[in-house]
């Protein structure tokens, strides 16, 4: 798995910076090429003489060498990796990689890799927790990045906390099960709806729900992080305006998002269908907004075009279609119904919780297969949730 496997090991300035000596062991002792990148700050904490007998290859630090004028290619370095991975990533990096700073090598060698990135901060725990240092965090991960998150215990200030970078070992294992699951989806066309949609009534009012996007915007990245060509049809959310290494188109009803999806649908060798679709919209949109004339206001609503059924109808034979089911009673009867009505080969069954459904950052759901097979998840993070739908299908449906 690991042999000639290209690494890019880029560290930044915190004192977590001698952990990455190991770590770059790590890689080279299971037989990875390594490539260590430092920051002008981690200098300060490690040696690039003790990294270059380690990797068997120069440290590079400097976008040139003073002496000599010779420049080192970003470009080159950025497009060499497999993998890049930033560890330490300090509050400070993380900042300047979220904006597109680019004031050292290493930022160089992030903005112009392809691979997918790993990044796993480390700095001391009311730093970790400032709000925008975690949205920083988020915006990384928007871009498709991977975080190997901080772990609990002693830190540099003496304190005890959340903030310490994860152990080599542990950062290790998250490289080697990415390089286990990142060919699974190699080669295939991946189509995701997902989000709510909102049908408006009249310029300002809807008829909508609290779909976040969240589940479908992850799928999408696992997907693409698998080796899959993603195209993600999104509704209304919060990642309208986020740029993402994959195709996403933003609609806003229900019937954008069918022509959306028919568009990319006759490619497609799976289909997943996340989106919380309106079932129904006002039978006339007014031009101008409702004012409050009356005590009462009745709305006409004529159902609308229900996106699952429609790809299933067309569905061809090689093709997988993946539908979702939030229920709120009878939740294995009803997507049992929902799976065989839509002519789909799988269900992905939840529901409304504190800690599951819309708006959470967990979920747990079930998987229902045709068959009648029934397998479930744990209640995880959403992001985890993504790994564990796409590691079950390709047990499974996507085995060929």
């Amino acid at each position: 798995m690991w042999a000639d496997k290209k690494i890019l090991l880029g560290i930044s300035g915190g004192i977590s910076a001698y952990k990455s000596i190991s770590l770059a062991r790590l890689f080279v002792k299971a037989g990875a090429q390594v490539q260590v990148v430092l920051t002008p700050d981690a200098r300060h904490f490690v040696t690039p003489l003790t990294l270059s007998a380690l990797t068997g290859r120069p440290v590079y630090s400097e976008s040139f060498d003073p002496d000599t004028g010779f420049w080192y290619n970003h470009v080159e370095l950025g497009l060499w990796a497999d993998v890049m991975v930033i560890a330490p990533a300090t509050a400070n990096t993380i900042a300047k990689m979220a904006h597109g700073h680019c004031d050292n090598l290493l930022l160089s060698c992030y903005l112009s890799s392809r691979c997918t990135v790993f990044f796993s901060p480390a700095m001391d725990l009311d730093m970790y927790a400032h709000p925008g240092v975690q949205a920083n965090i988020k915006i990384l991960q928007s871009y498709g990045n991977r975080l190997i998150d901080a772990e609990v215990g002693p830190l540099a200030s003496g304190l005890e906390g959340k903030g310490r970078m994860a152990e080599p070992e542990h950062i290790f294992r998250n490289i080697e099960d990415y390089f286990r699951t990142s060919t699974t989806l190699a080669g295939k066309k991946v189509l995701i709806n997902g989000g709510p949609t909102y049908e408006h009534i009249d310029p300002v009012r809807f008829i909508g729900n609290h779909s976040t996007g969240d589940t479908a915007v992850f799928l999408a990245q696992e997907a693409h992080n698998r080796g899959a060509e993603v195209h993600l049809v999104l509704g209304p959310t919060k990642y309208k305006g986020l740029t993402f290494p994959f195709d996403v188109r933003h609609v806003t009803s229900a019937f954008e998002m069918l022509e959306t999806c028919l568009h990319f649908a006759s490619h497609a060798d799976v289909i997943v269908c996340a989106a919380a679709v309106a079932d129904y919209r006002p039978k006339v949109r007014n031009e101008q907004k409702l004012k409050k004339n009356e005590p009462t206001l009745i709305l006409e609503l004529e159902k609308n075009p229900d996106i699952l059924y429609t790809l299933g109808r067309q569905k061809k034979s090689n093709q997988i279609l993946i539908g979702f089911a939030l229920e709120t009673e009878n939740g294995e009867v009803n997507a049992f119904k929902k799976l065989k009505s839509k002519n789909a080969d799988a269900i992905v069954l939840n529901s409304p919780g504190e800690h599951t459904g819309f708006a959470t950052a967990t979920n747990q759901v079930n998987l229902l297969y045709a068959d009648g097979t029934i397998l479930r998840s744990e209640l995880v993070l959403k992001e985890k949730l993504a790994a564990w739908i796409w590691d079950t299908l390709s047990k499974s449906l996507l085995r060929s």
